[in-house]
Parts: structure tokens; C-alpha cells; sequence
């Protein structure tokens, strides 16, 4: 899950910048925190971090029904871990999230290919290119932080994306 956190004005009138903190969480690592600023940084602090967004709340603000979220199913294929999420924001669907991980390899460049070709296997042509976290990361190993960092990307998309309304589907 994801909430967003905008800076107060109090804290724009102080010379910060006005950019979005993202809260995020995940249930693979239950214990921790990701705090993301859009193109910066990303600080991992444990579960009790949201507390201190309350005590902090001078400098940012969370707009209420601003959370969201990819809630789906893990499924292990041999060294392949495929999870795929609805992504949700407020009560409606908004899109979906699979995320494919090659569980052997820690250096993600290494792997690419063997990740394209697997996704292309049940994703055709709506496979992804190659995430722009990669780009920073040449021979460097994959974190966590860098899968958080993509679900930001993905959520920022789906947030400012307008929902267009299906008709006409019986």
C-alpha cells in the first residue's frame, strides 16, 4: 500500500520543495517502512514509521482516501515468483500490477532477458520494457528499495491517469 503525503505550507514557506512523500508498505517485508520522495531518496525504517508522519504532520499532510494499494496473489513457478494485484484506489479498481522476480540472480541486468522471455510467455506483447530503475543500476545489487521505487512509478501512473468509464460491456 501507498499513501501520499504533500508538504504542508509551512513547510514550502521554509525553502522545501514541494514535492510528494510516499508511505509505502509491503507484505513481503511486514516489519518495514519505505518512505520514497519522487526522484530521491529512499529511507527503510521499521512498521512504527507512520506514527511518526502523525508527529510530523507541520510539515506534510495525507489528504484523506489518498491510499493506494495492489492486492493480488503470489504464485512460484520453479525460480520464477509472479505476483499479480488489482490496484486500487479508494473503493474502485484502477488497473493491474504483475511483478515477476528471477529469484536466483541478485544483479537484475544480469537476468533481464531471462525475465523478458518469461513474461512474454503468458503476457505477449504487453510485456514491459526495461524499468527506468535498471537504468541507475548497471551491476549493482536489486534491493528492495528499487521494487518499491517501481511501485511508485506504477502508482504515480495510475494516480494521474483519468478513469475512463466502461459502457456497453454485458
Amino acid at each position: 500500500d501507498c499513501w501520499f503525503y504533500s508538504p504542508n505550507t509551512i513547510a514550502l514557506i521554509s525553502g522545501q520543495t514541494g514535492k510528494l512523500m510516499y508511505v509505502m508498505h509491503n507484505s513481503e517485508y511486514p516489519l518495514s517502512c519505505f518512505a520514497l520522495f519522487e526522484n530521491g531518496p529512499c529511507l527503510i525504517a521499521d512498521a512504527n514509521f507512520d506514527i511518526l508522519m502523525v508527529k510530523l504532520k507541520g510539515f506534510f499532510q495525507n489528504a484523506k482516501a489518498n491510499k493506494i494499494e495492489s492486492r493480488g496473489t503470489r504464485y512460484q513457478y520453479c525460480d520464477f515468483l509472479v505476483k499479480v494485484g488489482t490496484v486500487t484506489m479508494g473503493p474502485s479498481a484502477r488497473g493491474i500490477s504483475v511483478e515477476v522476480e528471477y529469484c536466483p540472480c541478485v544483479i537484475a541486468n544480469d537476468c533481464w532477458n531471462l525475465l523478458m522471455e518469461f513474461m512474454q510467455s503468458f503476457m505477449g506483447n504487453h510485456t514491459p520494457g526495461i524499468p527506468s530503475v535498471f537504468g541507475a543500476k548497471h551491476d549493482s545489487i536489486y534491493s528492495p528499495a528499487d521494487t518499491m521505487v517501481q511501485y511508485m512509478e506504477l502508482f504515480n501512473k495510475i494516480r494521474k491517469q483519468q478513469q475512463v468509464p466502461v459502457a456497453g460491456i454485458r
